[in-house]
C-alpha cells in the first residue's frame, strides 16, 4: 500500500512525540522498532523519487527524513531491558547490568548475658551462668548493594558480581562500620573464579533468619576460589572447587560437589578436604556434608542439611566447632556433627516466616587427648532456635522480627543461655 503525504507527515510526528518513558523496551520491542522506521525510510525515498520534480513534496520530503533521523537519535538513547530481571541493555553494548542491594536496620535485645565480638548470634561466646544483664544494640552495617551483568557470546553467556555490605570484622578496638567485600567474581563456560560462597555451603537449604549470622551447625563461609561445573539436568550437576586456606595453612581446600534437583525438593553431597596449621605444623582434615529440601504443599517447605568436620581454624566451614590445638608437635582436630533444620512458608504475598532449629555436637569428651590440650572450656554441645516473620507493607519494605534461644554447654558441663529479640526493617531496591 502506498503511503500518501499526510499519512507519512503524522506518523513521523508521532513517533518524535512519544514521552521518553515510551522508549524502554524490551530487546524485541526495540528490534521492532527499527524495522519500522527502516520501512518508514524506505516509503519516504520512493515518494522523494516519485515526486523529483515537485519542489513542495521534496521539502516536505527532507522535514519527514529529519524527523525520522531524531527518531532514530532517540532510540539510541534509549534504555532497553537486559537479559537479568530487572536489568538494563548498557547503550552500545549487549551487556546486562543490574544493580540491587537495601537499606537495613536491626535493633537486637539480649534478655540474658550478651556474646562478645558481635552484635549478632555468637553461642560459641555466650557468657556462662545465669548473666541476666544483656544489652540493646542498634546497627545498619549489613545494609548492602551490588552490581550483576551477563553478556552473551558464542558458547554462553558470561557473569560477573560485585557485592559488598558495611559490616567488616576488625575486632573490639575498632569501628566495624567499614566497606567490606562479599561476592566478587566472573563465570563463563563452566568455570567461576573469584570470592563467592563456599562450594561446601548448602545455600538451597540454609533457613531464612532475621538474624545475620544464622543458627550454628552449617557452613558460612566466602573464600577465594576457582570452581568448575558439569550440569547434565538428566544426571545431576557435579562441582568441583579449589579454595582459599583456612586462616595460617599454606595449601588450598579441596571440594567436590554434587546436587540433584527434583519436582519435590532437591538433594546434595559435599565432599572437602582441607590443611589446618598451628605455629607451623599442619594436618589434613575431612569434612562431609548432606542437604536435601522438600516441598511439602506449594508455599511450605522442609530443609535439613549434615555436617561433620574435623577442626576448622576460621570456624566458617562447621559454625560452632572448636578450634585446632597444639598439643607438643601434634594438631590435635575437635571432630563434630553439625545439623541444621528449617521450616518456610508463605502465608500470603504480604506474610512469610520460618522457624529453624541449629546443633553442634563434639565428639570428644573429657578425658580424650583433644580435651586435654585445648581445655575443658571448650564447647561441646550447641543448641540454637530461630522463630521468625517478614511482614511486606508495601512494595519493596519487609519488616521483621526474630525471636532466638539458645544453649551452650562445655567439656566440663558448664552453660550459657542465650534469648534475644532481633527487630528489623529493610528497605530494598530492585
Amino acid at each position: 500500500m502506498k503511503l500518501n503525504h499526510t499519512f507519512l507527515a503524522l506518523m513521523a510526528a508521532g513517533l518524535c512525540s512519544l514521552p521518553p518513558a515510551a522508549f524502554a523496551q524490551s530487546a524485541k520491542d526495540f528490534e521492532d522498532m527499527r524495522n519500522e522506521l527502516k520501512a518508514l525510510r524506505a516509503e519516504l525515498n520512493q515518494l522523494k523519487t516519485q515526486q523529483a520534480q515537485t519542489p513542495a513534496p521534496a521539502a516536505a520530503a527532507s522535514g519527514w527524513n529529519d524527523r525520522i533521523e531524531a527518531v532514530e537519535l532517540k532510540q539510541k538513547d534509549a534504555v532497553v531491558l537486559g537479559d537479568i530481571p530487572g536489568s538494563f541493555r548498557l547503550p552500545g553494548s549487549e551487556t546486562s547490568i543490574r544493580v540491587y542491594g537495601f537499606a537495613e536496620a536491626n535493633m537486637v535485645k539480649d534478655f540474658k548475658g550478651t556474646a562478645p565480638g558481635d552484635t549478632f548470634t555468637n553461642l560459641i561466646e555466650q557468657p556462662l551462668g545465669s548473666a541476666r544483664n544483656g544489652k540493646t544494640s542498634l546497627t545498619a552495617q549489613t545494609s548492602r548493594f551490588g552490581f550483576e551483568t551477563s553478556t552473551p557470546t558464542s558458547v554462553g553467556t558470561f557473569n560477573t558480581k560485585i557485592e559488598a555490605d558495611f559490616y567488616a570484622y576488625c575486632g573490639a578496638e575498632c569501628n566495624r562500620n567499614r566497606l567490606r567485600l562479599r561476592h566478587a567474581y566472573g563465570e563463563y563456560a563452566g568455570w567461576l573464579i573469584g570470592q563467592t560462597w563456599s562450594t561446601f555451603m548448602d545455600t538451597d537449604n540454609l533457613p531464612e533468619t532475621v538474624d545475620f549470622n544464622g543458627p550454628p551447625g552449617a557452613t558460612f563461609r566466602r573464600p577465594t576460589q576457582i570452581r568448575y561445573t558439569y550440569n547434565n539436568p538428566d544426571l545431576a550437576k557435579f562441582q568441583f572447587a579449589v579454595e582459599e586456606p583456612t586462616d595460617g595453612a599454606k595449601s588450598p581446600n579441596l571440594v567436590a560437589r554434587v546436587d540433584k534437583a527434583y519436582d519435590w525438593g532437591n538433594v546434595n553431597a559435599r565432599l572437602m578436604s582441607h590443611e589446618q596449621r598451628v605455629s607451623g605444623v599442619s594436618k589434613r582434615g575431612m569434612g562431609f556434608g548432606l542437604g536435601a529440601g522438600y516441598k511439602i504443599t506449594g508455599t511450605t517447605t522442609l530443609m535439613a542439611q549434615y555436617t561433620r568436620l574435623d577442626g576448622d581454624g576460621d570456624g566458617a566451614y562447621l559454625v560452632g566447632t572448636n578450634y585446632p590445638v597444639l598439643d607438643g608437635g601434634t594438631v590435635r582436630l575437635d571432630k563434630s556433627h553439625g545439623v541444621v533444620l528449617g521450616l518456610a512458608n508463605v502465608f500470603s504475598e504480604k506474610l512469610r516466616g520460618t522457624v529453624s532449629l541449629g546443633m553442634v555436637r563434639s565428639r570428644n569428651k573429657l578425658g580424650d587427648a583433644y580435651v586435654n590440650a585445648y581445655g575443658a572450656e571448650g564447647n561441646h554441645k550447641l543448641y540454637q532456635w530461630h522463630a521468625g516473620m517478614y511482614y511486606l507493607p508495601i512494595k519493596n519494605v519487609e519488616l521483621g522480627g526474630e525471636l532466638v534461644g539458645g544453649r551452650r554447654t562445655t567439656f566440663d558441663g558448664q552453660q550459657g543461655e542465650m534469648l534475644r529479640l532481633n527487630l528489623q526493617a529493610r528497605y530494598l531496591f530492585n
